[in-house]
């Protein structure tokens, strides 16, 4: 061979070893939300199905609710979830893995939160046995939720916010203070089943060996229209979650009672770290839902205080 084309074959091949160096070396950008199969059937069957899916591989159905008539929100967790959430500090927001069956123009999509994402969020590791068991029960064609997706480091609990001035995730909202544990976790029962605030309660997870109970809880009817805030689930989703693929499993919002405290995640960091790409203004930006982080902490307030 001439060694001009022996050069030329060494340079394309040391060229594609720089390029897969390269590319090894970038850190993994993840998205919010996983894209499941297609299971078939109406609204009825795939739920089923996909919590027969959920149970089959090891995890825990905790609840289920319909936060509107297009959509179905099922709500699992896993020993291995509340391992990794016993550890972290205010670990417990993250116990819970969200699954959504949503009706998208007569199509139903199947989807779930990223346990990669939310772990990296809230401190909680990679959690790859929990997107591997997701992956067996419902499948994984693909990442969406935001164009270009974070990595790790920039989601990290002391690293991601909004923009300045916006909170990250330590900055939890105090919901209300009691006597007890055991108080804190009879006041809240007592007010989901009542429907305070106009909620609804969807789960309740305790985290084995702690003073540590964690609340799923949906926002029906919200804390009524003379505050005029869009904080019920429906209002909030139909202005922020437009795109061909949809977000569902957003829902429902968490509030964790530890020992004697009730504390849930502010809204403005909940709904930024969900929706990443949203824009501050326009038709579906933020500025539409400037009500919402307020309307939403009202509600779940009202669901923690006593004699509310």
């Amino acid at each position: 061979m001439h060694l001009g084309r022996i050069a030329t074959v060494v340079f394309a091949v040391l060229l594609g070893w720089s390029a897969a160096a390269t590319a090894a070396d970038e850190p993994v950008k993840l998205k919010p939300y996983i894209l499941g199969n297609d299971l078939g059937g109406n609204m009825t069957a795939v739920v089923n199905l996909a919590r027969a899916a959920l149970t089959a591989n090891g995890f825990d159905v905790v609840g289920s609710y319909m936060p509107y008539p297009t959509a179905t929100v099922i709500v699992a967790t896993h020993a291995d979830l509340k391992a990794a959430a016993a550890k972290a500090k205010n670990g417990g927001f993250g116990v819970a893995q969200r699954v959504a069956v949503t009706d998208v123009g007569g199509k139903l999509q199947v989807s779930y939160v990223n346990p990669a994402y939310l772990g990296a969020a809230y401190g909680l590791g990679t959690l790859e046995t929990v997107a591997v068991k997701l992956k067996a029960a419902l499948g994984s064609r693909l990442a969406f939720g935001s164009e270009e997706g974070m990595t790790a480091k920039q989601l990290a609990p002391s690293t991601y916010r909004y923009m300045i001035g916006m909170p990250y995730f330590d900055h939890v909202d105090v919901l209300a203070r009691h006597d007890s544990y055991q108080a804190a976790v009879e006041t809240v029962e007592k007010n989901l089943a009542a429907g305070k605030g106009g909620t609804r309660k969807v789960y309740r997870i305790d985290l084995p060996g702690k003073e540590v109970s964690v609340f799923g809880v949906g926002i029906l009817t919200g804390d009524g229209v003379d505050k005029g805030a869009k904080d019920t689930d429906k209002e909030v989703m139909h202005i922020i979650d437009y795109g061909e693929y949809r977000a569902t499993a957003y829902l429902p919002y968490e509030m964790m009672i530890q020992g004697s405290e009730v504390i849930a995640l502010r809204g403005r960091y909940r709904i930024a770290l969900h929706f990443p790409d949203t824009k501050m203004a326009g038709e579906h930006g933020f500025t539409k839902i400037m009500s919402s982080p307020g309307g939403i902490k009202r509600a779940l307030e009202a669901v923690a205080e006593k004699g509310s």
